[in-house]
């Protein structure tokens, strides 16, 4: 199978030299989402709740214009900048994803792209709904 760029077409574009999203049959592969704004190429401004729901909505129309929903999604990861932010954004991502919820991991990182608290990133099947 030929592997295919997703991007959503209201969504915020890479900042690098990498695709934000790539299909190869039924998986669906996508970059590390920190908390930009489509309109503006800046990071939302707020908290990491604010943050965290940008980068979700980021994934979301990404999963959206591959034709898949969070109900898709099998693997998360997600870094933060400081883990006392780890409940904040337990809060905002279990408002996204459903029982039985993706598998997840979370790690603690120095820094993040444009200063950004959060990326978050995941891994989509077609036939996982």
């Amino acid at each position: 199978m030929a592997k295919k760029a997703v991007s959503a077409a209201n969504g915020a574009k890479p900042i690098g030299p990498y695709s934000t999203a790539i299909e190869n049959g039924d998986l669906l592969f996508i970059s590390g989402q920190i908390p930009l704004d489509a309109a503006t190429g800046k990071l939302v401004p707020g908290d990491v709740a604010a943050q965290t729901r940008q980068s979700m909505e980021n994934l979301k129309g990404i999963l959206a214009a591959a034709g898949l929903s969070f109900a898709n999604v099998v693997k998360t990861t997600i870094f933060l900048t400081d883990m006392a932010d780890f409940a904040a954004v337990n809060e905002v991502y279990k408002s996204y994803v459903t029982e039985p919820y993706p598998a997840r991991s979370t790690f603690a990182v120095a820094a993040l792209p444009m200063g950004a608290k959060v990326e978050v990133e995941m891994i989509a099947m077609r036939s996982a709904a």
